[in-house]
This record gives structure tokens, C-alpha cells and sequence, in this order.
């Protein structure tokens, strides 16, 4: 068929009885504009979705291929090319439309919605999973999708749905990934690891036993609860103390070269929020034995001494995510703002080798000034900060290590819950 060029007041016209509701009527205008334009992309949209409301899911399958074949790149299209052919049964070509659009344009929360629910028709769970929980993860980090007000009514079956799917899933991942654990130990000695994850994943609410307390990320039931801890409590924190000397003097090292520290955090945005500063722009740089669990080996050999006295610690070994081991420098002025660590499985250790007058950490609301030499033992997911109020450069030597009552099997249950979690995550996000 010929075509020829559309009447801009005919298209006008019916998108203004499509916006008024008149649906018959806009039905009737569209299907004009294909007599003078069989491949116009917004008509045959409209007269598809008009069809599928009316249940005949074969008429809008046949205009939108018509429309998919003349605009192949079209995002509206292919989403209703998707939902018009699982009408018609085809879950697969469902999966491929919505494919295409994820690839064309992967923010597309809502066809990954729609992807993870064609693949959970195919029998593909495992790719339904990461599929539901992208799309939920995106729209949540929007603001979006948190409950029946921020969620649209069309979808909201949908994504209660999805929801649901994911606890499910994501418990039976994790459960499958500490099950040779639980054979090896016993659900006994790791009853308080499932509860752990029963938390993670919604189906119980966190029961803290402090009120201050509240990791980012993964709460760890039945621990002792407190700000600071004991120093009774970490049989080794004297030697390390007694290496004081020997890390100093590798730190001044350090100091005296212009490589080596970086920024603690990742961009501007981030050093922006989490810092301020008094007469002048803050500053906190860390010289990294250990970063997001990897071991920085340049460094190692920079300060022998010190590395032999951090690897003679209980470090929380996680891959990819622990432990955070550094020379934490704070300049003059400079505060880090308040914030919360992300469990309460590892704990936080500054050895304090720089302290100038008017600096402080302060844990829960408890104010503890830094003595060089001496340790401190904290829970960072109790709210803290810490200040330099001095003339001076302040440093810490600041080292993750377990929590002193977790037992070593509930260590290594922890690491590995943390490591699958972690997997999981970046495939949802690939």
C-alpha cells in the first residue's frame, strides 16, 4: 500500500480523545491514520493494546509484529510485542522482545519485570530470580516499588508477586549454600547462623538487643550488645600493642612519600556526604594493606613489620568484601559524619600511632579519646564518627576483625553467607 504523509491535526486528534478516554473514538482516528499509514509505530500500539483489552490477543499479536518487522528499535513496540505474545502462549518470543529492550535500553525496570515473569513460565527460575530481583533492587534504590503507594496499580500484582518469588528464592540459594556447613558442624552450633539469614531475607524481623545498634546490612542475632568492647576479650591486642614502635616508624615512612594513600571514599559525591570540614577542605586518605578483602602486596613489602603484626590477627577474611585494613589519616579540621558499619559480625580495631590534641571517636553516643598505643575494640554498627580538632595530622591504624563471640564455625558460616550473597547480587546485576 501506498503511503503518504499523516495529517498532523488527524494524529492530534487522536491523541487527545486517547488522553479524554474516548477510547472508541481514538480507535476509530487511529485506524484512520493507517489508511494513509500502514507503518505508523503509535497507531498500531494503540490499536494492539485495544485488542489485548478486548481479548483478542491473536489481532494485536499480528499489528504489532507488522510494527515490530518496520521499527525494530521501537521500546514501546517491542515491550507490547512481548506482553501480546505471552497473551498468545509464546513465553519464549515474550523473553526475546523483552531482551531486546533490556538490551537497547537495560534501566527498563518494568521489561525486566516482565522478562523475569516470562522466564518463570519457561521453568528458567534461577534466571526468573536474578531477573525479579534486579528490577525490584533498581526501583528501590529509585525510591520506587516500596510499598502499594510507590508502586503503579497496573503492576502492583506484579511485583508483590515478584517479591515474593525473590524471599523464596534468594532463602533457597543461601540455605543451599550453607548446607554442607550445617552436615560439617552440626544446625545445632550454627542454629544462630539461620537465624541470621532468616533476617537477611524478610522473614523475620531484626530483634536488636540494642537500640543503637543497626547494621547497613547483615544482622547477627544473639550477641552481646555494646559500643566498645572488653579488652579481655581479644587475647592477642597486647602484642599488638607492643609492635607500636615498629608500625610507627613505617607509618612516618609512609608519610614522607607523596604515593601510596588514597581516598577512603569512592568519588565526590560520597566524600561530600560523609565528611565536613573547619578551615579548610577535608581530608581522609588511607594507606591500604587490605581493601573490599584484597590484599595490597606493594604495600606488605612497604611495611614489613607492620603487615607481620595485621596477618597475626583474627582478620575477617571475606573474598571481595573484607577486611578493611589501613593507616586511616584524618587532616587537620576534618570530621567523618555520622554512619553505621554493615554487620555486627566483624568489629572495628584502631591502634592509634598519630594523635593530636582535640581529636575523639565517638560510639553510641559514648566519646572515647585515642591514647597512642593503647587499642580500641568497637562495634561500628552502633552510630559513630570521629573528629580532628588539632593542629596536627591524626592516624589510626584501623583493622577488621571477627567478633570475639562468634564461634569459628559460625566465622566461616558468616564468610561464606557473605561471599554467596555477594555472587548473587553482582549476576542480578549482569
Amino acid at each position: 500500500m501506498e503511503t503518504h504523509a499523516i495529517d498532523d491535526t488527524d494524529l492530534k486528534t487522536a491523541r487527545e480523545l486517547a488522553r479524554a478516554g474516548r477510547t472508541d473514538a481514538a480507535e476509530r482516528a487511529y485506524s484512520k491514520l493507517l489508511d494513509t499509514s500502514p507503518e505508523h509505530a503509535e497507531a498500531l500500539n494503540f490499536l494492539a493494546q485495544c485488542a489485548l483489552r478486548r481479548g483478542q490477543a491473536g489481532r494485536a499479536l499480528e499489528l504489532l509484529e507488522t510494527c515490530a518487522s518496520r521499527h525494530p528499535a521501537d521500546l514501546a513496540t517491542l515491550l507490547n510485542l512481548g506482553v501480546a505474545r505471552e497473551a498468545n502462549g509464546n513465553f519464549e518470543g515474550a523473553r526475546n522482545a523483552f531482551q531486546r529492550v533490556l538490551e537497547i535500553n537495560p534501566a527498563l525496570s518494568h521489561a525486566r519485570l516482565q522478562l523475569g515473569h516470562a522466564l518463570e513460565a519457561l521453568g528458567r527460575s534461577a534466571e526468573a530470580l536474578l531477573a525479579y530481583h534486579r528490577a525490584i533492587s533498581d526501583q528501590q534504590r529509585q525510591g520506587h516499588w516500596l510499598n502499594a503507594a510507590s508502586t503503579p496499580a497496573a503492576i502492583l500484582d506484579r511485583v508483590r508477586h515478584a517479591m515474593r518469588f525473590v524471599k523464596a528464592g534468594r532463602r533457597r540459594v543461601f540455605e543451599a549454600v550453607l548446607e554442607p556447613l550445617i552436615r560439617q558442624h552440626g544446625a545445632a552450633t550454627l542454629r544462630r547462623v539461620a537465624d541470621c539469614l532468616t533476617t537477611m531475607v524478610g522473614d523475620r524481623p531484626a530483634a536488636f538487643a540494642d537500640a543503637r545498634q543497626k547494621p547497613s546490612f547483615l544482622y547477627f542475632p544473639d550477641l552481646p550488645a555494646t559500643p566498645y568492647f572488653d579488652r579481655r576479650l581479644f587475647p592477642w591486642i597486647e602484642e599488638f600493642e607492643d609492635r607500636t614502635g615498629t608500625i610507627r616508624t613505617e607509618l612516618m615512612e609512609v608519610l614522607a612519600l607523596t604515593d601510596g594513600c588514597e581516598r577512603v571514599f569512592g568519588n565526590d559525591a560520597e566524600e561530600r556526604a560523609g565528611l565536613s570540614g573547619a578551615g579548610g577542605a577535608p581530608v581522609w586518605n588511607g594507606f591500604y594493606f587490605y581493601r573490599n578483602g584484597m590484599r595490597r602486596e606493594v604495600n606488605h613489602r612497604r611495611c614489613s613489620g607492620t603487615a607481620h603484626a595485621i596477618d597475626a590477627l583474627p582478620l575477617v577474611q571475606i573474598r571481595d568484601h573484607a577486611p578493611e585494613v589501613l593507616f586511616s589519616v584524618l587532616t587537620p579540621g576534618t570530621h567523618i559524619l555520622p554512619h553505621r558499619g554493615v554487620t555486627n559480625t566483624r568489629v572495628v580495631c584502631h591502634l592509634p600511632l598519630i594523635v593530636p590534641e582535640n581529636c575523639a571517636l565517638i560510639v553510641g553516643g559514648e566519646t572515647h579519646h585515642w591514647r597512642e598505643g593503647r587499642a580500641v575494640v568497637f562495634d561500628d554498627t552502633f552510630e559513630h564518627e570521629a573528629w580532628n580538632r588539632g593542629s596536627r595530622t591524626r592516624v589510626v591504624l584501623i583493622v577488621d576483625v571477627w567478633n570475639p563471640h562468634l564461634s569459628p564455625a559460625e566465622c566461616e558460616a558468616v564468610a561464606t553467607l557473605i561471599e554467596a550473597i555477594g555472587d548473587f547480587n553482582r549476576a542480578s546485576a549482569a
